[in-house]
């Protein structure tokens, strides 16, 4: 556990081999609940190399002074996260004119 959320990482290591390993990290909110969007490799003991990036989105709440980890979420590969960047842009650029008159979704 962590104090400051800037201080908190993906990085798991065991027995001297990084099986989870942080590329870069974005603090999306902080504050009683935080947002972290983790970019990151899996280590494959098969090949002993790291797979593909992934992203993990993840939910801290300090309690006691501590941030907790209370929810996340994967983004598996790169089409996935291909697909909801597309969807999330094309929601945001429609205009308030076609979200009132139920365009949303056709």
């Amino acid at each position: 556990m962590s104090s400051q959320i800037e201080d908190i990482s993906i990085n798991f290591e065991e027995n001297g081999v990084l099986l989870q390993k942080e590329l870069d990290k974005k603090i999306l909110s902080k504050g009683a609940w935080a947002t972290v969007m983790f970019y990151y490799q899996d280590y494959d003991k098969a090949s002993e190399s790291y797979k593909e990036p992934k992203i993990s989105i993840q939910r801290y709440q300090k309690r006691d002074g501590e941030y907790i980890q209370r929810s996340k979420f994967n983004i598996s590969s790169k089409k996935q996260a291909t697909m909801i960047a597309s969807k999330i842009k094309s929601w945001y650029e429609l205009t308030n004119d076609e979200i009132d008159s139920g365009e949303v979704g056709k």
